[in-house]
């Protein structure tokens, strides 16, 4: 099979994003894999492809279509958007936000006139991308915002744990007002497109519970019964293979040991927490609901550790992987 080009975006440069794109790109599993072209700046891929990947040259695209597979060169679309000598790592700066977001619009802009498969982000710094003007709360809604979509998920990926919210960057006061019968389903829905993007093809969905215990029979909190059981229920009724309210407690548990393929989370941090601590190193973010393909590296900036070549690329690599699966499965 012809290998598809997927577009990775440098983030913000004051952070480790360039650097786990590079290491990502000389990872013995990606050449096989891909075409990878990263979509950023010149002086920052040659300051650290010099470091990191010295047998390799930094080819600037004029088209997109000039990338082949070719394991001595490191293909980039060059914004010339910030000089990178000029900028301190492991600082907010504006520049830096606003560089990350041209980047993400330019990748955004490929992917949707399908010069690129998908998209794969290292992490921008929100404070630095406010500054430039961001007016979205992160990078899920950027996204969405460019591709003109109203409603997104946020799926985890975490080797064979998944999770899939039913919010995303919202106060947790506000997310558990959010915890509604349809958005529920809809969730749902999204989940089990998400999974055969994957290559599951009997998808099999739980619902977590919202209160301790999933509510004990209304003991602790009424959202069950009112809104989660409901939508449990109706989402049975339209043929999905789900199970639910489970108990937030003991619901990953279940998964892990292969009971199920995914959890609907009912907050953030309710999904985020229990995939991180098992692997933190190797989680994936992916966008469902997107026209375009996107995944990510599921880590922050690091300022602390930028420019010192610590970061590990194992979240930015398996990024990479999943990009090229569901690019190859949505062709067919």
């Amino acid at each position: 099979m012809e290998r598809c080009r997927i577009g990775i975006t440098l983030g913000d440069v004051a952070g480790i994003g360039p650097e786990v794109a590079v290491k990502a790109l000389i990872h013995p599993s990606i050449q096989n894999l891909c075409i990878p072209v990263l979509i950023g700046e010149l002086s920052t891929v040659q300051y650290y492809a010099e470091r990191l990947a010295p047998h390799k040259s930094v080819r600037v695209l004029q088209d997109i279509s000039e990338a082949s597979p070719d394991p001595s060169s490191i293909y980039l679309v060059d914004l010339a958007n910030i000089s990178f000598p000029q900028m301190t790592l492991g600082r907010i700066s504006k520049d830096c936000g606003r560089a990350g977001l041209e980047y993400i619009r330019a990748a955004v802009d490929l992917a949707l006139q399908k010069k690129i498969g998908a998209v794969v982000t290292a992490p921008i710094h929100k404070e630095a991308a406010q500054l430039a003007g961001l007016k979205e709360p992160g990078h899920t809604e950027f996204l969405a915002s460019l591709c003109k979509v109203q409603q997104v998920r946020m799926l985890l990926v975490v080797n064979h744990l998944r999770a899939m919210h039913i919010t995303t960057h919202l106060s947790l006061r506000r997310a558990l007002d959010a915890v509604k019968k349809d958005r529920i389903v809809e969730t749902i829905r999204y989940g089990a497109g998400a999974l055969r993007q994957l290559r599951i093809e009997a998808p099999r969905i739980a619902v977590a519970g919202l209160n301790p215990h999933a509510g004990e029979g209304g003991m602790f909190g009424n959202e069950e019964a009112e809104e989660i059981a409901p939508a449990v229920r109706e989402a049975q009724d339209k043929g999905f293979n789900v199970a639910g309210p489970i108990s937030p407690d003991t619901v990953f548990h279940r998964m892990n040991r292969g009971e199920f393929d995914l959890v609907v989370a009912l907050y953030h941090d309710q999904g985020h927490i229990p995939l991180k601590l098992i692997g933190f190193d190797s989680g994936v973010n992916v966008t469902i609901g997107l026209p375009i393909i996107r995944t990510s590296a599921d880590h922050g900036t690091a300022f602390d550790i930028a420019g010192k070549l610590e970061a590990n690329p194992e979240s930015m690599v398996k990024a990479i992987e999943l990009a090229c699966v569901m690019t190859e499965n949505s062709h067919g």
